[in-house]
């Protein structure tokens, strides 16, 4: 049969109706858009099937697009597989390792160890992306997210990395100024630094406290969806932060942040979150497990 799709084209094909964009996908690969658009017709003319709806201002998928786009998604993930399989046997994991994390973790925590990662497995080509929102690990072909927060959806697998919480805490400048909360309603009247963060609710602290769970409603001058953004205008003395205790716990240990209603804390373990069984893939395997000893050599919370 002369007219199978070429794999290189197939995935030239997916990574454009997943970004629906000839140019972004040339400016990722190092591709000319005009070379990616030509090897998209080739693959139409070799399937005899119109793939892709292209206009001046945009790109959309057909209903044949559609099937062949699911299809070349089986397609390399079988491919991945075989290559994990392969790796597994022989004991040396190698290929593309995909890693997501949020803004925060992923730059202080997981980039180093990314490199240290790296440095033990040279076969390993590791890729590290950082995003303010949860990603979707089988759309987006990502094999590994390191992540806080302990709401994890069922369909997913998730070893635990680190014990943390996300703690109350201001500046001594604020709180000389606005006076200390007492009691958790009183956050209401305070200049609160609201994080809008991958899966946090925005404006709303759901807290673990003497009485169980409650929630409290918080405003402010100042937002962001950054967490380090917010955790230097917490420094500044602009209000109070809802924040991770391995963000947080330098400034409060030398003084330039102060715990506040500190019966009250958040928990947001740090996990590893996956789709496939870990013995699938050595390459995801041995990334869990070197966090896994990252993270319990550098990192542990107080009593």
């Amino acid at each position: 049969m002369n007219n199978l799709p070429n794999l290189d084209d197939l995935n030239i094909f997916l990574q454009v109706a997943k970004r629906a964009s000839f140019a972004a996908v040339a400016d990722e690969l190092g591709m000319s858009a005009a070379y990616i658009s030509k090897r998209i017709r080739v693959l139409e003319q070799n399937l005899q099937v119109r793939l892709l709806h292209r206009t001046t201002r945009r790109v959309t998928i057909s209903e044949e697009g559609e099937r062949v786009y699911q299809w070349a998604l089986q397609i390399f993930d079988a491919v991945q597989r075989m290559g994990d399989d392969i790796s597994a046997q022989h004991r040396e994991p190698a290929g593309q390792l995909r890693i997501a994390s949020s803004l925060g973790l992923g730059r202080r925590f997981v980039a180093p160890a990314l490199s240290e990662l790296a440095e033990r497995y040279p076969r390993l080509d590791i890729r590290l992306d950082v995003h303010d929102r949860l990603v979707d690990l089988i759309e987006e072909g990502v094999d590994l997210d390191i992540r806080v927060g302990n709401t994890i959806a069922p369909n997913l697998i998730a070893k635990l990395l680190a014990k943390n919480r996300r703690v109350l805490c201001a500046s001594p400048a604020y709180l000389a100024r606005q006076g200390t909360p007492k009691v958790l309603a009183d956050l209401g009247s305070h200049d609160c630094l609201v994080i809008k963060e991958r899966d946090h609710p925005f404006g709303i602290w759901q807290l673990e406290g003497p009485e169980g769970q409650e929630s409290v409603r918080v405003t402010g001058g100042l937002s962001s969806n950054h967490g380090e953004v917010a955790h230097q205008w917490c420094l500044d003395g602009r209000g109070i932060l809802l924040r991770s205790w391995w963000d947080v716990h330098d400034s409060l240990q030398d003084g330039r942040l102060v715990q506040v209603l500190s019966d009250y804390h958040q928990p947001a373990d740090i996990w590893a979150v996956y789709t496939s069984p870990l013995a699938s893939s050595a390459k995801v395997r041995v990334a869990v497990d070197f966090f896994r000893q990252y993270f319990a050599e550098r990192y542990s919370l107080p009593d």
